[in-house]
């Protein structure tokens, strides 16, 4: 374990093995911070705050401050974080709203630099968000998601499995998994994201097909996806692909989740 000198870490934090404190960070009582994270310069991790093994915070990075919501009344809640996860720069997230919530993070995520995740967030594994990315209070974004720089998300937008957000993007609406989108834009199948997780062909174009169907034709959602389902048994990934659209339907604004 090595804690620089000017680092200030309370005698009720929980330090791992070979974890790493760097100068002037700031470490309060009731943290768990697992073997072998490092953390940078400057870091405040805040009381409620639970990291796995190895992950990394860069300079300026703080975790666990209380929420940016105004029903937030002071109740004890918490961050909760992976394994092998890179924090650049600055990044901020905050804990939870409501009596024993959690933010979530899951593993291996890379969060570049001033990205924000607000309160009662669910990230999964494997996401890439770049600088300036930021996520409103009870946003979900699922496994292997790519959100690009200076894109904004709506309260409780559900960010799909493999999908990739472009740049400076609005977004208030639910975005499918499988799906490349600028703002609220459905562009087309995630064919590099798919082929990169070693997606068969045979299923890249199922998708393809069941894409030109629900967004390229004259039918409605409701239609489209039973044309779907009379035309062929649907694979795996189509039947996920179909079964976020419908709870985007059942949902309201646009969104299953709110």
């Amino acid at each position: 374990m090595s804690i620089h000198n000017s680092a200030i870490v309370d005698s009720e934090a929980r330090l791992g093995e070979g974890v790493e404190i760097g100068p002037y960070s700031i470490v309060e009582g009731g943290v768990s911070i697992g073997d072998g994270c490092r953390v940078g310069s400057h870091c405040v991790i805040r009381r409620g705050v639970t990291m796995g093994e190895e992950n990394v915070l860069d300079v300026g990075v703080v975790l666990g401050s209380d929420p940016q919501d105004a029903k937030f009344a002071g109740e004890e809640s918490f961050v909760h974080i992976g394994n092998r996860n890179l924090l650049r720069e600055y990044v901020t997230i905050h804990r939870a709203t409501g009596e024993g919530e959690t933010t979530t993070v899951g593993d291996q995520n890379f969060l570049m630099a001033y990205v924000h995740l607000g309160h009662n967030v669910c990230v999964g594994s494997n996401t890439m968000m770049a600088s300036y990315a930021g996520l409103s209070g009870g946003c979900v974004v699922e496994d292997r998601a790519v959100i690009g720089g200076m894109t904004g998300l709506h309260q409780y937008v559900t960010v799909g499995r493999m999908c990739m957000i472009g740049g400076h993007s609005r977004v208030t609406r639910d975005i499918p998994p499988f799906v490349t989108a600028q703002g609220n834009e459905l562009r087309a199948i995630n064919v590099i994201g798919l082929q990169r997780n070693e997606v068969s062909s045979e299923e890249q174009a199922a998708l393809r097909d069941a894409f030109r169907l629900l967004y390229r034709s004259e039918l409605n959602t409701s239609d489209a996806i039973a044309c779907l389902r009379e035309k062929r048994e649907l694979s795996e990934l189509v039947t996920e692909f179909v079964e976020f659209i419908e709870r985007i339907d059942e949902g309201g604004r646009g969104r299953q989740r709110g």
